[in-house]
């Protein structure tokens, strides 16, 4: 009998693409068939997007683009989306089942309830869920670096987001469950490991694990793992103690994603981050002590309701003050069902000149931490080869790009950096 064919496809975040790994797993284990998203399936399954309207946006483009490929295939809508807007969603025509961000380790069984032509309803109160439901990528789909899913959910509640109301509390995994998936990744080949989820500052907050430092100091001890990555972070996260023993781990990455979101304290005040731009100064002063490589990058929303000129010219200062390795900047994208959907709005054409404005400051930031590592050697991770260039990444996630015989591929290498060209490091191997 022909193996059914199940495409998926993964929007928004590296946590998205970790579960949808995840489902993969369970479908093959079921004895499906994962074929690309753009063939002709009999199953497909989109993980969506919830964090901007224009995640909503694209979730319900590629749920129709799904039914028009094959409109007699069965069409899963899972994720963030699906969750918060779970009724819409469900009564899409070319919706056949809905399951939101819980029950996904049923996804198989849902499924083929689906496909005899059950009407299933799969909602759940996500903001009551307590336990950290298992799901296991057993395929990655980055050759040299893995992801590992420690915790899910979040209980900060900034006033713009919605991904709390998606995901609800934290959860974190269990140690010894981290521990076999990185254990398993080595076996494979896997050298670098990045610890990811909603909210990985608060892992074990509540209760569900040991603390985030322990679970590091544990993966870190893996045999085979060279390199432990964290993702997106608190700067409340780095305390005396946790910057103290992050340094002390020869596998740690020095490269921290802080989320800032705004340089004005006004701003952080009406958005709901429990910090002030002056915490989050100590904050990297504390990990350039004992890292002094170390590369920050973060975020911050343009255009927040009630942002004046003033607190623009702060968050611009900012930016220049910080020393940014890379600033990611959107302009501030309202979500119905938060505090600050209900504040007076910018016009968007200010949300996205101030954007702009930023975006080309941090830019220059960017270029001005890159060429600073002209002249020094570092240790490369790397990941492929393309046009004559083996291209790979540093331990403080610098991209370098080397011309060399031979393909070094999901190899390490000292390398001297020696000039940065069109954007881009370049560097000759260290002999």
């Amino acid at each position: 009998m022909e193996k059914k064919k199940v495409g998926l496809s993964a929007l928004g975040c590296k946590v998205n693409r970790y579960e949808t790994d995840a489902y993969a797993a369970l479908f093959r284990k079921a004895g499906f068939e994962i074929a690309p998203f753009d063939e002709v399936c009999d199953i497909y399954v989109i993980n969506t997007c919830s964090v901007t309207n224009l995640g909503d946006r694209k979730s319900r483009q590629m749920i129709r683009r799904a039914k028009q490929k094959n409109p007699n295939a069965v069409v899963v809508a899972t994720g963030c989306y699906a969750q918060i807007s779970y009724e819409k969603v469900k009564s899409m025509e070319e919706v056949d089942l809905c399951i939101g961000t819980a029950q996904r380790s049923r996804i198989v069984e849902l499924t083929q309830m689906a496909m005899r032509g059950e009407d299933v309803d799969a909602y759940v109160d996500i903001m009551k869920e307590k336990a950290y439901e298992e799901l296991e990528a057993e395929s990655v789909t980055e050759r040299t670096r893995a992801y590992i899913k420690i915790e899910d959910g979040c209980d900060n509640f900034c006033s713009y987001c919605i991904i709390p109301y998606a995901r609800g509390p934290v959860r974190s995994r269990s140690a010894a469950s981290i521990l076999a998936e990185a254990e398993r990744l080595a076996g494979l080949g896997y050298k670098e490991v990045v610890l990811t989820g909603i909210s990985v500052s608060f892992y074990g907050k509540d209760g569900g694990g040991c603390s985030l430092i322990d679970i590091v100091e544990k993966v870190c001890a893996v045999r085979g793992i060279e390199r432990v990555r964290l993702s997106s972070i608190d700067p409340r996260a780095f305390t005396e103690d946790f910057v103290e023993r992050l340094a002390a781990q020869r596998k740690v990455c020095p490269h921290f994603h802080i989320s800032l979101q705004s340089g004005s304290a006004q701003v952080l005040k009406a958005m709901n981050r429990k910090y002030t731009p002056q915490f989050y100064l100590e904050v990297l002063e504390r990990i350039r002590r004992a890292m002094p490589d170390a590369a920050i990058t973060t975020d911050i929303i343009e255009g927040f309701p009630g942002e004046t000129e003033e607190n623009f010219a702060e968050t611009k200062n900012f930016v220049r003050e910080a020393g940014f390795a890379k600033v990611h900047v959107f302009p501030y994208s309202e979500r119905k069902g938060t505090a600050a959907a209900q504040m007076e709005q910018l016009p968007m054409s200010i949300r996205e000149a101030r954007a702009s404005a930023l975006g080309k400051i941090a830019e220059e930031e960017k270029e001005k931490f890159e060429e600073s590592f002209i002249g020094k050697c570092a240790e490369v991770l790397f990941e492929k080869k393309k046009d004559g260039q083996n291209e790979g990444l540093t331990k403080n996630y610098l991209r370098v790009f080397v011309n060399c015989e031979g393909d070094l591929e999901g190899e390490t290498r000292e390398v001297r950096i020696i000039g940065y060209e069109d954007g881009k490091l370049t560097g000759e191997i260290c002999e």
